[in-house]
């Protein structure tokens, strides 16, 4: 049985540790991503009131481990859905036999019950990875993470949210400072690696100057999603990416990876929460 009559996203986990996001509509409810053991995720579940009985359906956005880690036992354990590309799944080495696979592609919407799901490319260095936004009635989340710069395309895709969950992976200083390997360095600040504190806040400003009305804006609430515990921290992603709101209202959460976050409810119909 779904609960209430609003849409909801709420983050199980983000970072390289792994990833899960929970959204739901009065009667439908999804994960976005599973990169957590499926008791790990069953347990995150619990402590934000739902089960994985709930659940109408799995979106894997790309195949890196710390994003599909317990998506095949939630499927088999309680026969929930995958919705992944062809590719994507093809790359999948650990998920085992699933026997609930919808196929989707980017670029191509998709009705997973209430939700209008509609997947977009991004560039990261996985086969075919997926921003997503996820629609119902008025209200729409842009979810995107794992992705080395942001492309027209993500920038079309991620207006007129109400909610985003966006990625903030980086502070330029830390990771050069930071005990990473040169190589790994490289791969983090490419154009196929992450984005950074200052690349989040330039598009959440770009972002809002073009809201009709930026005294009040459609975008609510930002998510801050899949901080390096190395290269970041909260406190200091939350600082600069704040510096890209310009005072407009909108509520910043930073998700970590050791519990779930808030959940955030959206009410059906309406500019703001």
């Amino acid at each position: 049985m779904k609960q209430n009559n609003t849409f909801r996203i709420c983050p199980l986990a983000s970072g390289s540790k792994g990833n899960c996001v929970f959204v739901s509509t009065p009667e439908t409810a999804v994960l976005v991503d599973a990169g957590l053991s499926g008791v790990e995720i069953e347990k995150r579940l619990t402590l934000v009131g739902q089960t994985p009985e709930q659940l109408d359906g799995i979106i894997i956005t790309h195949e890196h481990s710390d994003h599909v880690r317990g998506a095949g036992i939630l499927s088999r354990r309680f026969n929930i859905p995958v919705y992944v590309t062809p590719q994507t799944y093809a790359a999948c080495k650990n998920l085992g036999k699933i026997d609930l696979v919808n196929f989707f592609e980017c670029g191509t919407s998709f009705c997973l019950d209430q939700l209008q799901v509609a997947p977009f490319s991004i560039s990261h260095d996985a086969t075919d990875p997926a921003g997503l936004t996820l629609s119902f009635g008025e209200n729409k989340i842009g979810i995107a993470t794992d992705l080395g710069i942001v492309t027209e395309l993500v920038k079309e895709h991620l207006k007129n949210c109400q909610v985003l969950y966006i990625e903030s992976n980086h502070d330029p200083e830390m990771l050069l400072n930071g005990s990473y390997p040169w190589f790994l360095k490289q791969r983090v600040k490419s154009r196929t690696g992450h984005l950074s504190n200052m690349d989040t806040r330039a598009l959440l400003t770009e972002i809002l100057g073009q809201e009709l009305d930026p005294v009040k804006p459609i975008l609510q609430h930002v998510i801050l999603a899949h901080l390096s515990e190395e290269n970041n921290c909260p406190k200091k992603a939350a600082i600069e990416v704040a510096k890209g709101l310009n005072g407009s209202g909108i509520v910043l959460h930073v998700a970590g990876p050791d519990h779930p976050g808030e959940m955030i409810r959206l009410s059906l119909g309406a500019n703001r929460v």
